[in-house]
C-alpha cells in the first residue's frame, strides 16, 4: 500500500497486509476457475438434454413432462439469482474466502451426486432437479465472492484487467457448455457433470492452501426477515414468469393462468415488504444505502438492462440454427445440438478477446467510455442480426456474433470494474452479490419475454402455414387441423431439443399411414424449415427489437454514471475513521469531484473522515500501488 501526502508521527494501521504480486494472480486464476465452472455447468444442459431425458427414459415434450424440462433449463438461474446476495452478505461477515472455498466443495459434491442416478423415470428426473438446485448453491456462492476476492487482491489501476479476465471467462463459459453439452452427452449424459468433478477438486484444494482473507470483516446478525421476504419473493416471481411461457387452457400462453398471476401478485407483494424490511432493520441484507452511490446504482441498473437484452437471445439464436438454418443445411435434427454449440464459437472468440481488453482499457480510462459504448454496439449488432436473411450466408453470421461478443464484453468487464470499484471494502462482497443477483434475474425475465414474443409472431402466422403444408403432403385434415393447433411453444421446444418437429406434431401411427415418398418429404430436412421460416421471422424481428431498446436504455444508464469513481481503503488516523467511510477518488483524484459521483454516508461518517483528515493536516487520499 502506498500513502499519498501524508505526515504522522506513527505509521497508519490498515485493515489487511498488501497483497504480493505473486498472490494476486493466484487468486485471479482460482477466482476465474470456478466462475468458468459455474457458468459452464449453468448452460451445458441445454444442448444435452436430449441425451439426458434418453437417458433417463422421459419424454420432456409430454404435457405432463414439461416440468422436468422447464426446470431443468431455468432451475440453476433461479437459485443463483436468489442467494447471491445473501451469500456474498455471508461473506463481507464471516469471509469472502470462507465461502467461496465452501462453494467450490459444494458445487463439486453435487456435481458427483448427479452422475450417479441409479432411478429412471420420474423418480430419475426429480433426483436431477434436486440434485441440480443444491449444485446451484455452490455455484452461487462462487458468483457472490468471486469479484469481492479479486478486488480485495488487486489494486484499483489493476482491477479492470482481473475483472475483466473474469467476466470473459463467465461469459464465454455459457457458450462453451453448449458446446461441451453436444460433444459428452451422446456419448454418456453423466458426462457432462462428471467433467465438473476434477476441476472442482483442483479448484477447492487450490483454494484452502492459496486464497487468504484480505477483505474487511465486521461482525453482524443475519437478517431473517428481509432474506426470507427476498428469496420467496424472487422465486414466485421467476416462477410465475417460467410458467406464463407453457401453454393453459385454450391459450398458447399461461399469463391468464390463476397460479401465474397468484405467483406473480404474492411475489411482488413480498418484494415490496422486503424493501420496507431492509429500512427497518439495523443489519439488512441488501445494502439499499449504496444505491446512493451512483457509481453503483447505475452499473447495476445498466447490468440488469443489458442481461435483459441478452438473456434470451441465446435461446432464439440457438432456435434459429437447429430449427431452420442447420436443417436446411443438411445437418439431421439429432445432430443440430452440438452443430449450433460450434455455430455459436465466435461469439465466444469476441468475448474472451474483448474482455480482457476493454478491461485493461478502463482501467486507464474509466468505464463508462466502454460499458456505454459497448451496449451502443450491441444494440447496433441486434440490428444488423435483424437484416439478415433467415437463410443466411454462415460467415456473415459468424461475424455479426463475433461483433456482438466483442459489445457485449465491452461493457461487462469494464462495468463490472466500475461497480466493484464504487464500493467501500466492507460491502463488496454484498454489492458483488446484489449486481449479480439483477444480472441473473434479468436473464431469467428476458427468456419470459423473448419466448413471449416469440409465440405471438409463430401463432399469427404458423397454424396456417402448417395446416397447407400438412395436408399438401398426405396428412389427414383431423391430424392437420389438430397439429396446425397445438402451442407453438411445444413446436420451439422441439425444434430446441434436437427432435423432428413434424415427428412430433403428427406422431409415428400417422407417420407409418403415409407413402414412403411423402414421409421422405415430411420427415426431410427442409419441410418444416421452410414452413416455418416466415411465422419465425416475425417473432424474431419482434424479440430482436426488444433487444434494441433495452440495450439502448443499458447505455443510457451506464452513460449516468459519472466521473470514475473509486473508493479509497480504510485506515485508522489518529483514532478516527477515514476513506472507505465514504470518500473516494476519481480520475483526477479529487475528493470534490468524487462526492458528486454519488459518494454517500455508509458505515461511518464522511464528515468523520474529513475532519481526521483535518486534524493530521495534510492527509488525503489512500490508494493501492
Amino acid at each position: 500500500m502506498a500513502l499519498t501526502d501524508l505526515t504522522r508521527t506513527s505509521p497508519p494501521r490498515l485493515s489487511a497486509p498488501a497483497p504480493s504480486d505473486r498472490y494476486k494472480w493466484t487468486a485471479l486464476f482460482i477466482s476465474t476457475l470456478g466462475m468458468l465452472m459455474a457458468t459452464i455447468d449453468g448452460s451445458i444442459v441445454l444442448i444435452a438434454m436430449p441425451d439426458i431425458f434418453r437417458g433417463i427414459g422421459i419424454n420432456p415434450l409430454q404435457p405432463g413432462n414439461t416440468f422436468y424440462l422447464l426446470w431443468m433449463i431455468l432451475g440453476f438461474l433461479v437459485v443463483t439469482s436468489v442467494l447471491v446476495v445473501t451469500l456474498g452478505r455471508l461473506g463481507d461477515i464471516y469471509g469472502r474466502v470462507r465461502i467461496y472455498n465452501l462453494g467450490f466443495a459444494v458445487f463439486t459434491f453435487f456435481s458427483l451426486l448427479l452422475t450417479i442416478t441409479w432411478t429412471s423415470g420420474h423418480a430419475a428426473g426429480i433426483w436431477l432437479i434436486t440434485m441440480r438446485i443444491f449444485q446451484a448453491v455452490g455455484a452461487a456462492m462462487l458468483m457472490a465472492n468471486s469479484a469481492a476476492i479479486l478486488t480485495d487482491a488487486f489494486p484499483s489501476g489493476q482491477r479492470g484487467l482481473a475483472l475483466g479476465i473474469n467476466q470473459a471467462a463467465a461469459f464465454s463459459g455459457s457458450f462453451i457448455g453448449l458446446i461441451l453439452g453436444g460433444v459428452l452427452a451422446p456419448i454418456n449424459w453423466r458426462l457432462i457433470f462428471l467433467v465438473s468433478v476434477p476441476v472442482g477438486l483442483l479448484g477447492t484444494v487450490l483454494g484452502y492452501l492459496k486464497l487468504r482473507e484480505l477483505g474487511q470483516r465486521r461482525a453482524a446478525g443475519i437478517d431473517w426477515p428481509g432474506n426470507v421476504s427476498f428469496g420467496f419473493g424472487l422465486v414466485l416471481i421467476m416462477v410465475g414468469i417460467t410458467y406464463g411461457i407453457e401453454p393453459y387452457g385454450h391459450s398458447d400462453m399461461g399469463w391468464g393462468n390463476p397460479f401465474v398471476l397468484g405467483a406473480l401478485g404474492i411475489g411482488v407483494a413480498l418484494m415490496v415488504a422486503f424493501c420496507v424490511i431492509e429500512t427497518k432493520v439495523a443489519e439488512p441484507m441488501f445494502r439499499l444505502q449504496l444505491f446512493k452511490i451512483r457509481a453503483f446504482s447505475s452499473g447495476v441498473f445498466a447490468s440488469f438492462l443489458a442481461a435483459l437484452s441478452r438473456g434470451g437471445l441465446m435461446f432464439m439464436l440457438v432456435i434459429w440454427l437447429q430449427g431452420i438454418w442447420l436443417p436446411l443445411h443438411g445437418y439431421d435434427f439429432a445432430r443440430t445440438p452440438l452443430w449450433a454449440g460450434i455455430a455459436m464459437i465466435p461469439l465466444t472468440v469476441g468475448l474472451l478477446i474483448s474482455g480482457p481488453v476493454t478491461g485493461i482499457l478502463s482501467d486507464r480510462f474509466g468505464a463508462r467510455p466502454f460499458a456505454t459504448g459497448g451496449m451502443i454496439g450491441a444494440g447496433i449488432s441486434f440490428g444488423l442480426l435483424e437484416l439478415l436473411p433467415i437463410d443466411f450466408p454462415y460467415w456473415v453470421f459468424g461475424l455479426l456474433l463475433f461483433l456482438t461478443g466483442l459489445t457485449m464484453a465491452a461493457f461487462g468487464s469494464p462495468n463490472r470494474t466500475g461497480v466493484m470499484n464504487s464500493l467501500p471494502a466492507e460491502h463488496r462482497g454484498a454489492g458483488s452479490g446484489m449486481n449479480t443477483t439483477f444480472q441473473n434475474s434479468a436473464q431469467v425475465f428476458s427468456i419470459g419475454i423473448f419466448f413471449t414474443l416469440m409465440i405471438v409472431g409463430l401463432s399469427s402466422k404458423l397454424p396456417q402455414s402448417l395446416f397447407n403444408g400438412l395436408v399438401h403432403h398426405g396428412v389427414p385434415v383431423a391430424t392437420a387441423n389438430r397439429a396446425a393447433h397445438l402451442p407453438p411453444v411445444s413446436t420451439l421446444f422441439a425444434a430446441f431439443l434436437g427432435y423432428n418437429p413434424i415427428e412430433h406434431l403428427i406422431g409415428a401411427r400417422t407417420l407409418a399411414h403415409l407413402s414412403l415418398t411423402q414421409q421422405r418429404v415430411l420427415l426431410g430436412h427442409s419441410f418444416f424449415p421452410m414452413l416455418i421460416t416466415a411465422p419465425f421471422r416475425a417473432g424474431l424481428h419482434a424479440a430482436l427489437d426488444f433487444a434494441i431498446v433495452a440495450s439502448v436504455l443499458a447505455a443510457a444508464a451506464s452513460w449516468s454514471r459519472g466521473a470514475r469513481y473509486v473508493h479509497t481503503e480504510t485506515f485508522v488516523l489518529d483514532g478516527a475513521s477515514a476513506g472507505d467511510g465514504g470518500s473516494g477518488r476519481s480520475d483526477n483524484g479529487s475528493a470534490s469531484e468524487a462526492e458528486n459521483a454519488g459518494a454517500p454516508d455508509i458505515e461511518g461518517s464522511e464528515g468523520d473522515a474529513k475532519t481526521a483528515s483535518n486534524a493530521s493536516g495534510t492527509a488525503q487520499e489512500v490508494h493501492t500501488s
